[in-house]
C-alpha cells in the first residue's frame, strides 16, 4: 500500500520553503498531492488556475508529486484521494502553536488522517507567501524566495 500525503495549502505563491517541505515529504511518503486551496482569511492574488500550472512545472519530472485545487475541509479531501498523512510545514514556535490547533480539529473530524510535521530548513524560517506578495507588489527581488517568475504586477 503507498503512503500518500497531502500538502495543503493557499500556495499564494508557491515558494521555496514549500518546495523544502515537498522535498522533506518525498524522502518520507510514496506520493505527495500538493493541493491547493482558498483560505477564507487571505486575499488570492493570483488565480488557482495559475498557481497550479506554476507548481506543475516545478514537478514535471518528479512523478511522485501531483498538484490539484480543492475546496472544502482539507481532511476531506485526504480522504477523496486516500490519503492517510497531512503535511505541515513548521517555520517557528508559533507556526507550531496554530498548526498543533489545526491537527487536532482535523484529528477530530478524520482521525484516519495523520498530521505529519516537518520543519523548515535553515534559511528558510523567514520565507513566506507574504513576504514575496509584499516584495512583488514593490517591484522588488523576490527571486530569491520563489522559483520561477511571477506576472508583473498590476498598474495602479
Amino acid at each position: 500500500m503507498d503512503k500518500t500525503a497531502v500538502f495543503a495549502g493557499s500556495f499564494c505563491p508557491f515558494t521555496k520553503g514549500h518546495e523544502d517541505i515537498v522535498r522533506k515529504a518525498l524522502a518520507l511518503f510514496d506520493k505527495v498531492i500538493i493541493a491547493i486551496g482558498h483560505n477564507f482569511n487571505k486575499k488570492d492574488l493570483f488565480s488557482v488556475e495559475d498557481r497550479q500550472d506554476w507548481i506543475e512545472k516545478l514537478y514535471l519530472d518528479v512523478p511522485a508529486v501531483n498538484v490539484l485545487p480543492y475546496t472544502g475541509l482539507t481532511v476531506d479531501f485526504c480522504k477523496k484521494v486516500g490519503a492517510n498523512y497531512l503535511v505541515r510545514g513548521l517555520r517557528n514556535p508559533l507556526d507550531f502553536m496554530q498548526e498543533q490547533e489545526l491537527a487536532q480539529v482535523n484529528w477530530r473530524l478524520n482521525p484516519d488522517v495523520e498530521t505529519v510535521f516537518l520543519l523548515a530548513s535553515p534559511g528558510y524560517e523567514i520565507v513566506s507567501s507574504s513576504l514575496v506578495r509584499e516584495l512583488w507588489s514593490h517591484g522588488a527581488d523576490y527571486s530569491p524566495y520563489v522559483s520561477y517568475k511571477l506576472p508583473e504586477f498590476p498598474a495602479k
